[in-house]
């Protein structure tokens, strides 16, 4: 929606803002309300900068180690008071991370090395015609109560 408040703000002087509105059906008080707070967001924009710097200096001690908790806790307990996801959001735009010195490793890998284990039984699940061979999971054993399924 700002991309078309900016449009309009660049045509107002060749068309009148009315018909611009009109066009891009927007209402022009919702274009006004835009407009007067531009200077808002200006000094919001200046505030996020000056934080920004901050949180680029924290991050450049910690040897670029630091990510949103720490940073966060480091401000808080330099008495800012300041949301984490502003620091978040922040950290995010200016591609500022920290790093994970663990090693993430997965346990489901089988090994290089490991040999397929011998089929012992000589099982064959391949079946010739549609139907020929059955093959099912569930084993069930019949008992004087009835079938056990196990």
């Amino acid at each position: 929606m700002n991309d078309v408040y900016v449009f309009i703000e660049a045509e107002k002087t060749t068309h009148g803002v009315a018909l611009l509105c009109r066009l891009l059906k927007v209402a022009r008080s919702s274009f006004y309300a835009w407009r007067a707070g531009e200077q808002a967001r200006a000094a919001r924009q200046a505030a996020d900068d000056a934080l920004a710097h901050e949180i680029t200096v924290l991050h450049i001690a910690s040897r670029h180690a630091y990510g949103v908790p720490r940073i966060h806790a480091a401000l808080r307990s330099s008495g800012r008071r300041i949301n984490r996801k502003r620091v978040e959001r922040i950290m995010r735009e200016r591609d500022i991370a920290g790093i994970t010195r663990r090693k993430r490793r997965s346990l489901t890998r089988p090994a290089k090395k490991a040999v397929p284990a011998a089929d012992l039984i000589g099982r064959d699940f391949t079946a010739s015609a549609p139907g020929e061979k059955l093959v099912g999971d569930i084993t069930f054993i019949a008992t004087e109560e009835g079938w056990l399924y196990l």
